[in-house]
């Protein structure tokens, strides 16, 4: 009888859980470990973060060790989150894919003919002879997303030369695999464009950066102060770069 109840009393072995540490909300995994179990233990890897404790030790023992290593928790997983290898994307109807920051659903159409992609709303349709090719599917995206990046990436150095006295002689696209963007000497600025698929603050953080280096070519302290003219939380928005795959030049 004794047995039974303690098995009520007792809470799950296993949970899932979330908290708010340093303004992030956490997700992770509590295990509630037998007697010998004297401290509350925390470890980081690819799966998150794992809080093990003591079986019927108190939420307030929990909570109050999770705000002391707060800081070193949601570091250690950006951390984790900055070198995990990026996942290869299924070009496949219904997919989500990324468009100036924000989601859109992947629509492919099987058709008699290739079509140019369309957007409607949050959704991007597709119209393709072999829809089951994602090969096929990914570069006829590929081509979309190029050629919303020329436009928009021209009207953003439009809007931006102006306010830093500035006039590039060519602004064309990259694919390069470690540079953001580019500047040359001769005035020819190069972005890339995955960068497209970022939040446009982002983008227009490096079309500034870039447009700055035809004013200083280099990364001085008068450079930066060229970029705070028209960017001044450019701090901020060179560290959101800083998780992504690829870096600014």
């Amino acid at each position: 009888m004794f047995k039974a109840v303690q098995r009520l009393i007792d809470p799950p072995a296993i949970e899932q859980r979330s908290i708010k540490l340093s303004g992030t909300f956490v997700s992770y995994t509590l295990k509630r470990s037998g007697k010998r179990r004297r401290s509350i233990g925390l470890s980081i890897d690819d799966r998150g973060l794992t809080v093990s404790m003591p079986l019927r030790a108190s939420e307030k023992w929990l909570h109050s060790v999770l705000q002391q290593k707060a800081r070193w928790i949601v570091e250690k997983l950006a951390d984790w989150q900055a070198h995990k290898p990026p996942e290869v994307p299924l070009w496949i109807d219904g997919q989500f894919i990324k468009f100036i920051g924000e989601p859109l659903t992947l629509r492919v159409v099987p058709s008699l003919f290739d079509a140019p992609p369309l957007l409607r709303g949050r959704q991007l349709f597709v119209h393709v002879t072999d829809g089951a090719n994602q090969q096929v599917v990914e570069q006829v995206v590929a081509q979309w997303y190029q050629r919303e990046a020329e436009v928009l990436f021209r009207q953003r150095v439009a809007h931006y030369a102006p306010l830093m006295g500035v006039s590039p002689s060519v602004v064309a696209l990259s694919s390069a695999r470690t540079q953001w963007g580019s500047c040359t000497a001769r005035g020819t600025v190069r972005l890339n464009w995955h960068l497209i698929k970022m939040p446009l603050r982002l983008i227009d953080y490096v079309v500034v950066h870039e447009l700055a280096h035809l004013v200083e070519m280099n990364h001085s302290p008068a450079f930066w102060q060229v970029v705070a003219t028209v960017c001044p939380d450019y701090g901020r928005r060179r560290g959101e770069l800083k998780h992504r795959e690829v870096l600014i030049g």
